[in-house]
């Protein structure tokens, strides 16, 4: 009677028509589906919803009702196409219609029997059966007496009430179903890392979540360093357009953290009986009510949650000097941090002649080398200024700054530091700077990376507390801030078990806390101990990683060696595969012969440094020689910038505890130094610890 429209094919239908079809296998996550007849599946396959044309469904209902054999198998088929059938073939009955031909509400009965046979096979008309569709054991429809009145044979059967009895009774419309949910089990506000890596822990442990993402961003969740890094480098514009990049090792990679097939639509969520994650794009929520468990979002729609995480992350921090710009001045910066201020400045970078960088921390440094590639092929002019000493200032001891600041004019650009902007405003289709220097630049546009301003709008409205130092909503160890409320990412300001309260806006931290999150969410009350690393990298040539509390007016101690062509950022991606090194970071080097490595436990760093001394009573001579033990001060002299830091690691020191470790030019050596922090131990011989990070491993 139908011919099933879609991807089922004949011998998968054989293969699996003699399967005991249960009530199970008639119905999709509560609702029922329908087979589009011959006549009407290519014209509404592919049509708009509007345009879709219902299927006569009532005919196969009421041969099976009426107990006919071959309406029997058709009903069985239409269970199989459920099952197996392509796009176009499956729709959603509405809900009006269904409660007229619901068990209870026997409408469809009644008006079956109030029209004579006569008239219902006129208007209802039986397609002719195919001769495939029957076998030589089937015996011939039984015919009705003629005695019998249409609603006598309109009574089912016992086994055909058996199966119309299993079918569900309230069935979904998407067509008039609500584009957001009302509930989620699992809420989780912001699309960023954060939110990734806790719907990744909760599908972990609760494989069968539901979990609904929302976000102002019109995107799916995505990584941002590749923002800043290698999509700069890449050689193929059509690649970039589709953001997705070619790793250091050449490996190509999309942004995107999954695809989109991996979501299912926020509408369906509910419906999903394995779970899955949906992301409603373009909204903000609000206002949360932790008493009645609430979200409020822009558009006034409210959704119930029994669980929420807050991953809001942050906003780019402007500078005055532009915030009362005119609208002219205002139309030509970026405040970079996301897809969009990629895209925007990737355009700008092709057709301007000069673009001025403001920042000289990690984002403004790498922006500034990426563009300061670019300008190599073109006639662009990169100007970068900050008011800090050197390059990541704030960051590095001011020998490696400097050290850092002539690496970024090597790439190309100018470098201005002690610098900062006075005045803006717009002249000849230019914006004109006044420096405080008194000079004037002119320049096409402006990028402003000097740091964060975590989004904590949702705190005044909701009851939640904000860290008056810090910034950001204050958490506890767990990361939760209210009953049922976590915080993760940039937005948390959490309390380390270690290192007491901080907040931290890197990528590893959004991953570890997210997780975190996650894992809490669903039951586990675990504190937060991880120390979370960060990197940067100037080009593929030139990279350092940092665990820690890293702040320049810290006394430091570094130890320095001769760096290979294996300690660069593009060998440690050529040997791992990975860009993202917060991924490669996770696992330490085993070393096969060591019995710790074969048992999983890694002996303290004191352990190690014990045993060093042991078997070598000696000191290193040659690393001693190289030792930098310097006490930062705002008078202190550098070293001289020809110095060449090939690599090496860099201690920060609180109370003589080390509290902060850079690994400069040094991979994979991670575990080693989160091992460090977390004993918050005192050392007497620096020199000795830095021995076990293997700094002359690969030396000749």
């Amino acid at each position: 009677m139908f011919r099933v429209a879609g991807s089922v094919t004949a011998s998968r239908l054989s293969a699996v028509c003699c399967r005991t079809v249960t009530a199970k296998q008639f119905q999709v996550h509560g609702a029922s589906l329908h087979v589009l007849s011959s006549e009407t599946s290519r014209k509404s396959r592919n049509g708009p919803a509007h345009h879709r044309i219902p299927p006569s469904w009532q005919s196969v209902r009421t041969m099976a009702s009426a107990g006919d054999s071959q309406a029997k198998i058709n009903y069985i088929f239409y269970g199989l196409a459920v099952l197996f059938g392509g796009g176009g073939i499956i729709y959603w009955w509405s809900r009006k219609y269904m409660r007229e031909t619901s068990k209870d509400g026997n409408k469809t009965k009644k008006s079956t029997a109030a029209v004579p046979a006569e008239s219902k096979e006129a208007t209802e008309p039986v397609s002719e059966k195919p001769t495939s569709e029957t076998t030589k054991s089937e015996a011939p429809p039984a015919e009705l007496p003629p005695t019998e009145t249409p609603a006598e044979a309109a009574a089912p059967d016992a086994e055909s009430k058996k199966l119309l009895d299993a079918m569900p009774q309230s069935y979904p419309d998407y067509e008039v179903m609500p584009d957001i949910p009302g509930h989620a089990k699992y809420l989780l506000i912001g699309g960023g890392t954060a939110s990734f890596a806790a719907f990744r822990a909760i599908r972990a442990s609760d494989a069968k979540a539901q979990v609904l993402v929302v976000t102002e961003e019109e995107e799916l969740p995505y990584m941002r360093p590749p923002l800043s890094k290698e999509l700069w480098y890449s050689d193929e514009p059509k690649l970039v357009e589709k953001l997705k990049f070619k790793q250091w090792n050449g490996k190509e990679r999309s942004v995107y953290y999954n695809p989109p097939s991996f979501y299912v639509e926020p509408k369906e969520l509910a419906y999903q009986e394995n779970g899955g994650v949906a992301v409603v794009k373009g909204r903000k929520v609000m206002k949360l009510d932790p008493q009645k468990q609430v979200a409020v979002l822009d558009n006034g729609w409210e959704i119930f949650y029994d669980k929420v995480l807050i991953a809001t992350g942050g906003r780019p921090r402007n500078i005055p000097v532009f915030e009362r710009a005119s609208q002219e001045v205002k139309d030509r910066v970026t405040l970079f941090r996301g897809i969009k201020d990629f895209k925007r400045l990737d355009e700008v970078s092709r057709n301007a002649s000069t673009i001025v960088v403001v920042g000289g921390g990690f984002l403004g440094s790498e922006l500034t080398c990426a563009l300061g590639k670019r300008s190599r092929d073109s006639s662009l002019k990169v100007i970068q200024m900050f008011p800090e000493p050197g390059n990541m200032g704030k960051v590095l001891p001011e020998y490696l700054s400097q050290w850092t600041t002539a690496k970024v004019r090597g790439e190309g650009a100018t470098v201005k530091p002690e610098t900062f902007v006075k005045r803006a405003r717009f002249s000849d289709g230019k914006v004109i700077l006044k420096l405080n220097t008194g000079e004037e630049i002119s320049t096409d546009h402006v990028v402003v990376a000097v740091g964060l301003e975590p989004n904590t709008e949702l705190a005044k409205e909701s009851g939640l507390e904000v860290d008056d130092t810090y910034g950001g909503f204050r958490v506890n160890a767990e990361l939760e801030a209210r009953s049922d409320i976590w915080v993760a990412g940039d937005a948390s300001s959490f309390y380390d078990i270690k290192l007491g309260r901080r907040r931290v806006e890197h990528h590893d931290h959004a991953v570890v806390s997210g997780r975190l999150a996650g894992e809490n969410m669903t039951g586990a009350r675990k504190p937060y101990w991880h120390q979370s690393m960060f990197w940067s990298d100037l080009g593929p040539d030139v990279g350092y990683e940092a665990i820690g509390i890293v702040d320049s007016s810290l006394p430091t101690v570094a130890v320095f060696a001769k760096a290979t062509e294996k300690d660069t950022p593009k060998a440690v991606v050529e040997e791992t595969g990975e860009s993202l090194r917060s991924v490669t970071e996770t696992e330490a080097i085993k070393d096969p012969s060591d019995p710790a490595s074969a048992t999983g436990v890694e002996p303290s760093a004191s352990e190690k440094t014990e045993s060093a001394t042991d078997e070598e009573p000696a000191p290193d001579v040659e690393a001693a020689a190289k030792l930098v033990a310097e006490v930062e001060t705002e008078n202190r002299v550098a070293p001289t910038p020809k110095e060449d830091y090939g690599k090496g690691v860099i201690f920060y020191l609180r109370d003589d505890i080390i509290v902060g470790i850079v690994l400069w030019n040094l991979f994979n050596r991670m575990p080693i130094a989160r091992k460090i922090i977390k004993e918050g131990k005192q050392h007497q011989d620096l020199a000795e610890v830095a021995k076990l990070f293997d700094l002359h491993a690969d030396e000749d």
